[in-house]
């Protein structure tokens, strides 16, 4: 294929951005066009994302795509955003509830209440999920415990991503990766898990059709169209969870590998062709969501938001630093001063992370670390061993040793980091593409509409297309000693 097209992203995370990805026959180049919001809304105990608003920003982003691009090489449109979140639709498409965010009050309790109707390791061998994190299904189960006349209404259940496909085209449908993080789709069977759903006193009857990643949906409405001023686009069924649009963009040219989607929080895992559903993996906390190619199973942990939080503070202090300046103050920082574990609940939502990582060293024994850079280098070392664990996990459940780690996101330009990611697990550390979600993102359109013929080859379009950067590990003996210290001080989680 050698004509000129564009393909147009919506990547809805933190903020909403509007991406376009160019593709001139041989290389991909990603802009983009506008930033919009993408908040969410407290109201009383309860919290919404604002999808009347974001959808808002959405329309008005594709008007800017129309003025600035035209539309004769517009090809199609995607949408990817975060997993957990869904809402829920009347019989005639209307919502009756708003989307909801991935967190309820008194969140201990319904867990109990959603163990006791299915004990938690039936539960993952259904879904393959980790039983940590609260999302949609312990929400439902939250609204059928308090007997919500929502869902004696509710129609259809719909996550995030699949919500916009359908203000954008009129067609209900749940695309499979976004679906596998409700924690209500059957792993093997890669649809609705029905035991479960009748086991937590659910109606079976809302969940709609799962689509394959990388389908054409439909084309955009009518009514989108006379808004926006576009022709009939076809919408795409992408890779709708965020993290499986980047890992579908993993340049990867070995089999065995691994990865990390390196952010807020840190996604550590491999493609499998199966469900890993194994008492091990449950114990570990291994994660299996659907992918493009096979399942995604992941570790998830806590990963820089301990650095996001700890510039948060400084700032309040009046010390602006930026990324660059902290990075550097932890390369001229005395190593290994002491490690923290990343996940520890204290870290979760401290009012003070500096303070926080200071009394997790001072009950631990080990020396406190003072000055800022002290305390990042102590975030990134802890890190970089929160990977080696994680590493090692997965090959103890797999019976082998990934060949090599593929950083994906913004925290690959972390360049010390990745170092020190190299020098804790031993393996050559990949980083980029740093704006993976959207290239994943487009790769599947291309692949819906035929420009691609599958992922092998979108993976070769990534590597032509993106800039990467290899590490080798260093001082490894040193490093291998530390390890060991570090899991004296932390908990195996």
């Amino acid at each position: 294929m050698n004509r000129h097209k564009k393909y147009i992203v919506l990547d809805l995370g933190g903020s909403g951005r509007c991406i376009v990805g160019n593709f001139d026959g041989e290389t991909l180049g990603l802009k983009v066009v506008s930033r919009f919001e993408n908040s969410y809304v407290r109201v009383l105990e309860q919290v919404y994302w604002n999808a009347l608003g974001l959808f808002g920003g959405i329309k008005q982003s594709l008007r800017q795509v129309g003025h600035a691009d035209g539309s004769s090489e517009l090809a199609s449109i995607g949408v990817d955003t975060m997993g957990v979140s869904f809402a829920l639709l009347d019989r005639r498409g209307e919502l009756v509830s708003n989307l909801h965010y991935s967190r309820i009050p008194q969140e201990q309790a319904i867990l109990a209440e959603a163990f006791r109707r299915l004990p938690p390791a039936e539960i993952y061998h259904h879904t393959g999920l980790q039983l940590t994190k609260l999302n949609s299904l312990y929400y439902l189960v939250a609204m059928q415990q308090a007997a919500s006349p929502l869902l004696d209404v509710a129609h259809t259940f719909l996550m995030y991503p699949d919500l916009i496909n359908y203000w954008l085209t009129g067609r209900i449908a749940s695309e499979y990766t976004i679906a596998s993080t409700s924690h209500l789709l059957d792993a093997r069977a890669r649809n609705w898990a029905t035991p479960l759903i009748k086991a937590m006193g659910l109606p079976g009857h809302i969940f709609p059709e799962i689509v394959a990643p990388g389908q054409v949906l439909a084309s955009l409405h009518p009514a989108v169209r006379r808004e926006t001023g576009l022709p009939a686009l076809p919408v795409v069924a992408t890779a709708c969870h965020d993290t499986a649009a980047a890992v579908a963009a993993i340049p990867a040219t070995q089999q065995n590998f691994a990865y990390l989607s390196s952010g807020t929080w840190g996604l550590l895992g491999a493609e499998v062709p199966q469900p890993i559903l194994t008492d091990q993996a449950r114990d570990y906390n291994f994660a299996n969501e659907g992918g493009v190619n096979g399942i995604r199973f992941i570790k998830n942990n806590v990963n820089l938001w301990l650095l996001q939080e700890c510039r948060r503070v400084w700032a309040g202090q009046g010390q602006n630093y930026g990324w660059a300046e902290l990075v550097s103050l932890a390369e001229q920082s005395e190593p290994f001063l002491a490690c923290v574990d990343p996940n520890a609940p204290d870290f979760l939502v401290p009012v003070d992370m500096p303070q926080a990582i200071r009394q997790f060293c001072r009950q631990t024994g080990q020396a406190v670390p003072q000055t800022p850079g002290q305390i990042v280098r102590v975030i990134l070392e802890s890190l970089a061993f929160k990977y080696r664990e994680s590493v090692d996990k997965l090959a103890e459940i797999r019976g082998q040793k990934p060949e090599v780690l593929h950083i994906l996101g913004g925290g690959g330009r972390n360049r010390l980091l990745s170092q020190f990611a190299a020098n804790a697990t031993g393996l050559p550390v990949i980083t980029g593409p740093f704006e993976a979600t959207a290239a994943g993102n487009i790769m599947m359109q291309m692949i819906a509409l035929g420009d691609l013929a599958n992922v092998a080859e979108g993976r070769a379009l990534i590597r032509r297309s993106f800039p990467t950067e290899t590490y080798s590990s260093q001082n490894t003996a040193r490093w291998q000693e530390k390890y060991q210290q570090y899991l004296i001080v932390t908990p195996i989680n």
